[in-house]
């Protein structure tokens, strides 16, 4: 048998860069969006998990996500072509972790 390595490999490293260590609900893409954008976030633990979309009265507008999600970065496309033009807030509650962030639907 020949082979054209030059080291053989003793360890294994554990490539620790890609787990997430904080929860986090980064900003919406695009923004202003129309009439999809995609929400990312990440959580560093299996969680319940809810993101929640809502007009700028506070009004609940649509429900993303709500189950038990496993630790790990999520991206989430929202369709928003039924809602009108305007300001909207949007909700990630993860177990004691709670953040919103605003985004602008153009139509």
């Amino acid at each position: 048998y020949n082979s054209n390595f030059t080291e053989i490999p003793t360890a294994v490293k554990d490539n620790d860069e890609n787990i997430t260590k904080e929860f986090r609900l980064l900003q919406n893409y695009p923004n202003p969006f129309n009439p999809s954008t995609v929400i990312s976030y990440q959580i560093p633990e299996n969680s319940n998990v809810e993101l929640k979309i809502y007009d700028i009265l506070g009004k609940e507008v649509a429900t993303l996500v709500n189950q038990n999600q496993i630790a790990g970065s999520y991206n989430i496309n929202f369709d928003a072509a039924k809602l009108a033009s305007g300001m909207y807030i949007y909700r990630l509650k993860a177990d004691n972790f709670l953040e919103s962030k605003k985004m602008v639907l153009i139509k």
